[in-house]
């Protein structure tokens, strides 16, 4: 073979590796990074900072609006669909009044809407919360009025957040939804990315096959849940019946239950109450059909510190999902039967 014929050989090799390296950059690399792409794990910043599950508005300030909960309100729009519900008397031994969080979900309708109580003001801030509620008792609007938090108040209506269904009567008849809501707090000027820090997540498994969760509160405002362990999650039954969501006609069901004592009393007859939601105080979370107990605190005064829930020291963590929180009296009934 002559030297001509040597070179052009050559060249036809060098060729050829270099069309191989060519193509395993554009094909081989790429195919590695499709195979990342399927072992990648769901980025944290992803999650939600309340429930622990992957949710697209994870960044986003949540709203906590106030929700009534008398009977000629049943069934409440979007209740099934909070992220975190918080329930507490607003008259001792009697009416009860509900503060839904929504962070994940964007609702077309949430209500009735009712009234701020200044108990449920400190819990709010605790969660970064931007706080939606038609008026509101005088103690609680002293807060407000003077700027405590970031509030969307009905009375006021800002940019059209809230209307009036008027083939209900009232006060029953107010509601919002989520991007009403947005849209106004976009246009008040209120930062709109979440600071909360969020509650501690693990995943577990049902421990009971199931149960039944009572929660004290009088008569028809009494409260249980039926634990199913198929589906490790707690269905909310009120005053007899189901608790069902007039959106989607499903039963509210939540993966945690957080029943807190606290201590409260009538300040102005007969319409009002306090209730200590800041200090510490005693705890059951149920969950995985079992029941944790521990302590319950919040520091400062009207603070932005977290409700945070412990036990032996350390912070519960949380099954992910939805949360429901009762607040009850020391002395109120709290029963916790299990079926195998």
């Amino acid at each position: 073979m002559n030297k001509k014929s040597k070179l052009k050989l050559t060249l036809i090799i060098l060729a050829i590796i270099f069309i191989i390296i060519i193509l395993f950059i554009l094909f081989g690399g790429r195919s590695v990074d499709i195979e990342n792409k399927k072992d990648k794990p769901v980025n944290k910043e992803e999650i939600s900072p309340i429930t622990g599950l992957e949710c697209e508005n994870y960044s986003k300030r949540p709203i906590a609006v106030m929700l009534a909960t008398d009977p000629e309100t049943r069934p409440l729009s979007g209740i099934s669909q909070a992220d975190l519900v918080v329930e507490m008397a607003v008259i001792t031994n009697s009416i009860t009044r509900i503060m839904a969080v929504y962070n994940c979900e964007e609702l077309d309708e949430i209500g009735s809407v009712r009234s701020a109580r200044h108990d449920y003001i400190p819990i709010a801030m605790g969660l970064d919360a931007i706080f939606a509620h038609w008026g509101g008792s005088h103690f609680a609007l002293d807060l407000l009025d003077n700027e405590i938090m970031d509030n969307i108040d009905a009375m006021k209506n800002p940019f059209q957040a809230y209307w009036q269904d008027w083939s209900k009567s009232m006060p029953h008849n107010g509601f919002t939804s989520y991007s009403r809501l947005s849209n106004a707090a976009e246009k008040l000027g209120y930062r709109l990315t979440n600071k909360f820090g969020g509650y501690p997540h693990e995943k577990g498994s049902s421990k009971v096959d199931s149960g039944k969760l009572t929660v004290g509160f009088g008569n028809k405002y009494r409260v249980y849940y039926n634990y199913d362990g198929e589906s490790n999650s707690y269905r909310r039954w009120r005053g007899g019946e189901r608790e069902m969501d007039k959106n989607n006609n499903h039963q509210v069901e939540v993966s945690v239950v957080v029943v807190m004592r606290a201590s409260s009393r009538m300040i102005q007859e007969p319409d009002y109450n306090d209730v200590d939601v800041e200090g510490e105080g005693i705890v059951s979370v149920f969950q995985n059909g079992e029941e944790i107990q521990g302590i319950w605190s919040k520091s400062g005064t009207y603070s932005n510190s977290k409700l945070k829930f412990t036990s032996n020291g350390k912070e519960i963590k949380f099954t992910p999902g939805k949360i429901w929180i009762e607040i009850v009296e020391p002395y109120q009934d709290v029963i916790w039967e299990t079926y195998d």
